[in-house]
Order: C-alpha cells, then structure tokens, then sequence
C-alpha cells in the first residue's frame, strides 16, 4: 500500500497530526520534498513536537523514515532538530532515519541570499521564511549544488568548494554589497554538520524498491499544501518545490511507483502564512478571535497566521489537484462556541459570480462571497463517534465533503493523537 498525505490548501492543514496519527500502520514514512520552511506540529503522549525537516513518523518507534531526495536538507538544522528529539527520548538511528543521497544540501549562503533578496524587496517582498529555500533550489537546477552524497568524498567535496564561493561572491559582495563569504568557513560547517549523517546517508532507490518488493507499506508526506505547489498554486508566492501527491514518488527515488491513495488534509476554516493572494482573509474580530482560537501561529516561524472562513473554491481546486481519494478535516473542535460558521461558497471578479479557482491577475482581483451555516456551543473533544457530535456539526461535515466533491474519513476534535473520529 502506497498512500500520500497532502495538504489541500496552503499548507498549515495538520499534515503532521495525520500521520503521526496513521503512522503506526506503515512501514515506511517518506518526506519527499521541501526542507526546513515550514513546521508539522504533533501532539502525543510524549509531548509536542514541531518537526521542520524530519518526517513525523520519526515519533514512531517501528516506523523507518526517509529524507527523499526532493528535499533541500540544511544539515546544521537537522543536527540540532535530531539533538533535540534525543534529549526528550526520542531513539534516532540508522535504523529508522535514512536521507538521500540525492537530497541537496542547503548552504548558509542560501540563507544569506534568502535574506539579502527578501530585505531588498522590501515591500514587495514574497514572505519568505528566509531559510534559503528558493535560493538552493535555484542552485539545484543550475547544477552547481551539492548532495548529501558528496560528503561521502569529503576530500573531493572540499575542492569543489573555491570555485562554488568565488561564483556565489560575484552576487553576495558584488552585487548585494555584502561582506563575502569564505570557503574555510563553508567547509568547516560542513565537516561540524554534514559529516555526522554519513552513516545516514543512503540510495533510497533501492531502498525503497526492495520495501516495496517485501509488500511494505509506504506513506508520502508532503510538505506545505496544493497553493504552494511551484507549479499549481499561486505562483510566485510559493514555495519552490512540487507539493502536490503526484510527485511523492519522484521525490522518493521511486518514480516508477504508483500510489494506491491519497489523503488530502484541509482544516474546518481557512488560513495562511505568507503573502499572496488569500481571498477568504477577515480583518475583522471575527478573524481575530478564530486566530486565538485556534493557536494559528507558524510552527517554524511563530508568524500569525492569516485566517478566513473555509473557502469552498480554493479547497476544491486543491482536492482535484491532489487527486484526493479521501479526506482528513482537522481542528472542527476550533469552531466550537461559534454561533454561525462562515463559508466562502464562491469568488466575485469584476463583477461576476466565479465558482472555479482564478489565476494571476484574476486572482488578485478575486473578492469573497460568504454565507453562514449554523454554529454549535458544545465541547466536541471528547467525540469518537460521528454521533457523538452536535447535529450542527454533522451538518457542517457533510456540507463541506459535498462541496469539495470527496468523501471525510477522518474529523479531528482536538490536538492529540487520540482525539479524532475515523467516519469510514
């Protein structure tokens, strides 16, 4: 069984919660793309964890995780992630942590560059989180990055490095007018960092296979959701990797392999970190107290989140997209105490009624229709069983599976693992 859990809107959705929640019934968990920019959030009976680059299986004491090779790995983050998993008792191995070869390393000029470019900007800046993602992806496609395999040859690694600084100098001093950088430095934060996970380090191609040979079971985890997808979602402001499902197993090493299903994560309402056009945004109190209420705040950055009432357009654009087989609706308990819950059912350009997602300037342009359904008072944490909701909850649930055309298998009622209800 091969399945991929993915984000339906811009990420933020409770991917992590998901599966760390399902985790137990897989073999395998692979994060195939994106690095250390965005943070999954799981609550356990171990404590609460965010977790930026590790896959959230990583909690799971049977479960083997995989850093595909889509992913950007910032080596000195990944140290101090693992280090800190460790001293709340979490076992990290060779055994159950295994990273690419293929993955590339993110630099600290990367991050320098993310940095210099986003302060540049100024206003106009994308809400970057300045953690050099679009700059190493860049060098990825350029040819000139490195890959966690090159540590393996550290002599060899080393050589290459003069000729790397010189060209990432040319923009750095010459162009930003920055202090350069130094290729002593650079090979000394790559020997503290990188060099601890050469016994991680491995062709997860024929890792992956020989899983998938012994009838193992796989889980995909992506990372952000469908609108930040490079290609899919509302370029620019996006991330600079591939989110949607259908590229799990490129990302993997394993782009011969077909999923069996896939889960797409979409939260009761809507939110968003980062710039970019979000049409569901509210301004107002309303958005302010569904904020509070539901602790909307970056896991990797602590940046509010912007909210709005679920978004009917965009979620069903995201379900298509990822060609979601079912759906896990999360933090429905946030929307408790709400005397009506707000819905964005359709989009206004120019002057016309839209109901398929925009792009570009229309975009831009899009403004939202709302209507309200009834809201419920209730304390719904509690619930394991659809029944044990309030009628307008129900209500709610089957609403939104109708107008996102996909069938909810799953509704979280709280943060911790425990507390969801499994519908079919």
């Amino acid at each position: 069984m091969l399945v991929a859990i993915v984000g339906v809107n811009w990420g933020d959705e409770g991917k992590g919660r998901m599966v760390d929640l399902l985790s137990d019934e897989y073999d395998v968990v692979v994060r195939y793309q994106g690095g250390n920019n965005a943070g999954h959030t799981v609550v356990n009976e171990k404590g609460k964890f965010i977790l930026n680059l590790l896959p959230s299986g990583i909690l799971r004491e049977k479960t083997i995780n995989v850093m595909g090779q889509g992913m950007v790995i910032d080596v000195e983050h990944l140290f101090h992630e693992v280090e800190h998993l460790r001293q709340s008792g979490i076992n990290i191995s060779p055994q159950n942590l295994k990273i690419s070869d293929q993955a590339t390393i993110c630099l600290p000029f990367n991050k320098l560059l993310d940095e210099l470019e986003e302060d540049r900007l100024g206003a106009n800046k994308f809400g970057s989180t300045r953690r050099g993602i679009a700059p190493v992806y860049s060098d990825k496609y350029m040819k000139k990055a490195l890959r966690m395999g090159d540590l393996k040859d550290f002599v060899k690694l080393k050589s290459k490095l003069p000729s790397l600084v010189e060209w990432k100098n040319l923009l750095i001093e010459k162009g930003y007018g920055h202090a350069p950088i130094k290729v002593d430095e650079l090979a000394k934060w790559l020997e503290q960092f990188g060099l601890y996970f050469l016994p991680y380090i491995i062709d997860t191609t024929a890792f992956l296979s020989s899983m998938i040979k012994e009838n193992k079971s796989l889980m995909f985890e992506a990372q952000l959701g469908t609108l930040r997808d490079i290609d899919y979602g509302i370029y620019p402001f996006t991330s600079s990797s591939n989110t949607i499902a259908s590229y799990a197993p490129i990302g993997s090493g394993i782009p011969f392999a077909h999923l069996d299903e896939t889960l797409g994560i979409m939260k009761a309402y809507s939110t968003c970190v980062g710039a970019g056009p979000f049409v569901a945004e509210m301004f107002d109190q309303e958005g302010d107290n569904l904020r509070e209420a539901g602790h909307e705040y970056g896991a990797a950055t602590g940046r509010p989140r912007r909210v709005g009432g679920f978004d009917i357009v965009a979620s069903r654009y995201g379900v298509l997209i990822q060609g979601a087989t079912a759906i896990a609706l999360t933090k429905l308990d946030v929307l408790s105490g709400l005397k009506r819950i707000p819905v964005v059912v359709a989009y206004e350009v120019d002057g016309k009624r839209i109901d398929f997602f925009p792009k570009g300037e229309e975009l831009e342009r899009a403004k939202p229709i709302y209507e309200y359904l009834p809201g419920f008072k209730e304390d719904i944490s509690k619930a394991r069983r659809l029944e044990d909701l309030p009628l307008a909850a129900i209500s709610y649930i089957r609403y939104l599976e109708k107008a996102v055309a996909c069938p909810i298998q799953y509704v979280s009622v709280g943060p911790s693992r425990e507390e969801y209800i499994k519908l079919f």
